[in-house]
């Protein structure tokens, strides 16, 4: 079931959309005067609903038929698929350190060269510019990956194919070799763990992509209760210096820097992760093998 961690004016509309009903009709199942209904619908994300309203519609979803709640999952997974490219071209037209990729067509943006303060101590690094990924690698990028390359798509896709409802979820169940897969047929590399940090911290060492507070809010670790992958580009107040997105939460991240052989680094901590291990400055590995529901990546280019 797709579950809503805050019901706005938008998912209300949608719930109703879904559940095909007039708007009298479910102003009487919300229990609100049916005035509130077209008011919802026009504020939109704008307006978010009293407590009273979002505990009547969670039930409503809650004890919903199994197809209405799939068709509600497809709308807000269609809504956010059009808010993320919308941002995506957003960001071509106002940003100059952005670009769009010609092979998998992901939005890129500017690392300058120089020192960033790296690791747990802030120990003064030098790195080449680059490029990285805006966003992490998404079930329906992958895909594209899939089809034109045979590669054995992920084990949680049914049938082989991406879930409408995870399209702009980060690809999960994905090893080392899977992504480096990927990234070789776009022509790119996965980041080493210094230019992933670097894309997450600025030249300035923040403790957290936002700066140094310590927002759980800001991220989708397991403080929030979601206990799945949110949409990549959900947790705009948390995003880095650069304008990065999901550097912390949500999915660990492979990079190409190994610690032994056959084993290399994670970074930026996941859905199922606790606040603490989400700093950018800490350190994970694993496995080449390993594959989870909690692990994707992303992509890195030269300049």
């Amino acid at each position: 079931m797709a579950g809503v961690t805050k019901w706005t004016g938008r998912e209300a509309e949608l719930l109703r959309q879904a559940m095909r009903k007039k708007q009298k009709e479910f102003a009487e199942l919300v229990g609100v005067n049916p005035r509130q209904i077209p008011r919802w619908k026009r504020r939109g994300e704008t307006i978010t609903l009293e407590l009273e309203n979002q505990a009547a519609l969670d039930t409503l979803l809650a004890q919903a038929k199994p197809e209405v709640q799939q068709l509600f999952a497809a709308l807000l997974t269609e809504r956010a698929a059009v808010e993320h490219d919308e941002r995506a071209e957003e960001l071509l037209r106002k940003d100059p350190s952005t670009r769009r990729h010609p092979v998998d067509r992901k939005v890129m943006t500017f690392v300058e060269e120089g020192i960033y303060l790296s690791g747990p101590d802030n120990r003064s690094v030098w790195l080449e510019s680059y490029l990285i990924d805006v966003y992490p690698t998404t079930n329906e990028d992958y895909e594209r990956f899939v089809m034109a390359t045979g590669h054995r798509p992920p084990q949680h896709w049914p049938g082989g194919h991406c879930p409408v409802t995870l399209a702009n979820h980060p690809v999960v169940w994905v090893t080392w070799h899977d992504a480096t897969a990927y990234a070789r047929w776009t022509g790119k590399t996965l980041p080493s763990t210094r230019q992933w940090e670097k894309a997450a911290r600025g030249p300035r060492g923040r403790i957290y992509p936002w700066g140094n507070e310590p927002t759980a809010a800001k991220a989708n670790t397991s403080e929030a209760g979601i206990d799945a992958t949110t949409p990549v580009s959900r947790y705009q107040s948390g995003v880095s210096p650069y304008g990065v997105f999901d550097l912390c939460g949500n999915t660990w991240e492979w990079c190409s820097t190994e610690e032994e052989p056959g084993r290399y680094h994670l970074k930026g901590s996941a859905f199922t992760s606790p606040f603490e291990r989400a700093a950018p400055s800490l350190q994970n590995a694993a496995n080449a093998t390993m594959k989870d529901n909690d692990t994707g990546f992303r992509c890195v280019a030269p300049s």
